[in-house]
């Protein structure tokens, strides 16, 4: 039953304005929504009150180190929305809150406004707005008040219709707002990381692959001396899969046969060998001392290294023997092995997560993390996350960053969508997405507007991948350089951070294992590669080209703002990205839109009806497009213009948007 009112707080019972539909709010406030660092958090509710009021708003907000709130205005956007945002300038939790109250003195002025447009009588009303001025008065001090106390005399003389609508006034006004009742909504958090967590591109290589020597296999030192060529190509991240020592018990072989011979190198994921487990180096790749020699070098050509983080074990990983209760038991006093039906993984010992000494295998596992973290890295790809319990997750992350606020996490998790967001909510910086299996233009257009227009933008973070070491598509098995071509444009264009599995990408990379897979044939997962990086027909220009493109424009560097574009052919997918947008959401200082051609055998051609407000363009003028892949400029008018897309040559487009006086790079 509601409360007498006797018992509610003063406050509650006088203050008018109601709060709904605060975003971002992630299960009503359970888990904090994402920020970033340089990002402003966009901050919307419904406010309203009973009868025709003007109402005051604004979000308050501050960091958890913080005794202070501070405040930054909300703005009505129509139908009783509000929406502003405030800035987050350091890594860690924020806090904020929306708070209303009924503007009375900005009521009158409206109404005055009526009233002496149809001719009433305004000698009350003016006495009215002279002691709401009288009220501010008391509120100032010096200069302010006198003013105020000029205003308020002037109003009740011949000029007062003149001096109440006074910019000055108004001003004034603001800076010593009406103390009416204020409506405060629940506190929310917002967990706030660093910019890589919000944009990054990143470039995936098995250290044993990277010799330039065919006659042996790669080290720590040959992936050092890649890095130049890593840069060229644009990558702010270089990804390693795990470099840790590989069981012999079960070692898989080439195409991951169950008989690896006695030279094969086995899966790196098959961790843990007589040279140690997940803090140990795998000898054939080099020492820890060659590791932080890489990190160093890394990070002189402004790459971050993130390493593989797989909690998972061989067989003849130490700890097996060490804490053999960490491992689930068969009735045949056997280890069961990971499998994912009817997949088998012989090579591998999943650890058993409800053994009852859970805690102890937490706090290793915790360990692994922060030993890496020792030795520099700060970015970790998570392998299959979904298999390990949520909780542990929740739990391993805040630990993390409770010392380690830099630190970056990316979710393996192809699961399923439920899954896959509560890895997010629980604090995984970013996640790989259903991206490599939505092809067509309607399933990129569903699947990117539900990623980037619904609540899932204010705490999942996509990082679209066209490849990885276990998904080659068929579209890339038998489009093309087509289809690698219009893979890599839309990965690179659609979200603010992807990645490719290269050499295998760059190199176009297409044979399956066999008809129907979608595991490429002889892959470096199972066995050493040897990659021609100067091959004729490398995307290497191509990649580096986008990647300068993604650096140089803000609009590319987040996801909130994704349009799609209407086009009248359903083989051509066109969408833009603004940066600086208007309070509106519409327009911006950096536009961006990009065509994409999904048709790697013909050329398609069709009528654009574009979405001007979007893109901020008035219908009245043209406008010039400069595609920044062809460095040619086109001149267009109006919503509705011609692409054609040739997938022999560039099956894209990709526009900036220039204003007079505008060249981009």
């Amino acid at each position: 039953m509601p409360k007498p009112a006797a018992s509610l707080p003063e406050v509650v019972g006088r203050a008018r304005p109601i709060i709904t539909a605060v975003r971002p709010v992630v299960d009503g406030g359970r888990y904090p929504a994402k920020g970033a660092v340089g990002e402003p958090v966009a901050v919307e509710a419904d406010i309203f009150a009973d009868g025709p009021d003007e109402l005051r708003a604004e979000v308050r907000f501050r960091h958890e180190t913080e005794a202070r709130w501070r405040a930054a205005p909300l703005a009505p956007v129509g139908n009783d929305h509000w929406r502003g945002e405030f800035p987050v300038l350091r890594t860690g939790r924020y806090r904020f809150c929306v708070r209303a109250t009924v503007d009375h003195f900005g009521s009158w002025r409206r109404d005055l406004g009526i009233r002496a447009g149809s001719g009433q009588s305004l000698s009350v009303e003016l006495l009215v707005g002279a002691e709401l001025i009288r009220q501010a008065a008391a509120r100032a001090k010096g200069p302010d008040r006198r003013r105020f106390e000029a205003f308020a005399d002037g109003l009740e003389g011949a000029d007062g219709l003149e001096l109440a609508t006074s910019p000055e006034l108004g001003e004034l006004m603001v800076r010593y707002p009406d103390l009416a009742p204020a409506a405060t909504s629940e506190h929310y958090p917002v967990e706030v990381e660093r910019a890589r967590a919000r944009f990054s591109s990143w470039y995936e290589l098995f250290p044993r692959s990277a010799s330039p020597d065919p006659s042996r296999p790669g080290t720590l030192a040959d992936v050092e001396a890649r890095l130049p060529y890593v840069a060229r190509l644009g990558f702010d991240v270089l990804y390693l899969p795990p470099i840790h020592p590989i069981g012999l018990t079960a070692r898989k072989g080439p195409n991951g046969v169950n008989a690896a011979g006695p030279d094969g190198p086995g899966s790196p994921w098959a961790i843990g060998g007589t040279a140690g487990g997940h803090t140990a180096v795998h000898p054939d790749l080099g020492t820890l001392a060659d590791f932080d020699r890489l990190m160093a070098t890394a990070a002189a050509e402004g790459i971050e290294v993130a390493l593989d983080l797989a909690f998972q074990c061989s067989p003849d990983h130490p700890w097996v023997a060490e804490h053999p209760d960490w491992f689930r038991r068969l009735p045949d006093g056997s280890i069961r092995t990971a499998e994912n039906p009817p997949k088998r993984y012989e090579d591998i010992y999943p650890f058993d997560f409800e053994t009852g000494n859970w805690r102890r295998l937490w706090e290793a596992l915790h360990g692994v993390v922060e030993f890496w973290i020792g030795h520099g890295v700060r970015i970790f790809r998570v392998d299959n996350p979904h298999t390990k319990p949520l909780r542990f997750w929740e739990w391993l992350l805040a630990t993390v960053r409770a010392d380690h606020p830099e630190v970056i996490m990316l979710a393996e998790a192809f699961t399923r969508p439920r899954i896959m967001e509560h890895l997010a909510k629980v604090g995984f910086s970013q996640s790989y997405t259903y991206f490599t299996w939505r092809n067509t233009a309607r399933e990129l257009e569903e699947y990117l507007t539900e990623l980037t227009r619904t609540p899932l933008v204010d705490y999942f973070r996509p990082n679209l991948w066209p490849n990885t070491p276990d998904i080659l598509h068929e579209v890339l098995q038998h489009g093309g350089r087509p289809s690698f071509m219009a893979r890599l444009v839309l990965a690179a264009t659609l979200a603010a951070s992807y990645g490719i599995y290269g050499p295998a990408f760059e190199l176009l990379e297409h044979v399956p294992r066999h008809p129907g897979s979608e595991e490429y044939l002889d892959s470096d997962k199972y066995e050493v590669r040897h990659w021609d990086l100067e091959r004729a027909n490398s995307l290497a220009d191509l990649v580096a080209r986008l990647n300068a493109i993604r650096r140089a424009h803000p609009a590319l560097q987040q996801d909130h703002t994704l349009s799609f574009h209407a086009v009248d052919n359903d083989r051509l997918l066109v969408y833009s990205k603004t940066a600086g947008a208007h309070p509106e959401g519409s327009g911006g200082d950096d536009v961006v839109l990009v065509a994409v051609n999904l048709d790697p055998a013909a050329v398609q051609a069709g009528t654009v009806a574009l979405d001007l407000a979007a893109l901020g363009v008035d219908p009245s003028e043209s406008f010039v497009l400069h595609d920044l892949l062809t460095g040619v400029r086109y001149q267009w008018a109006g919503p509705h213009n011609y692409v054609r897309l040739d997938p022999e040559t560039v099956p894209a487009h990709v526009f900036h948007l220039e204003r007079r006086g505008d060249r981009a790079p």
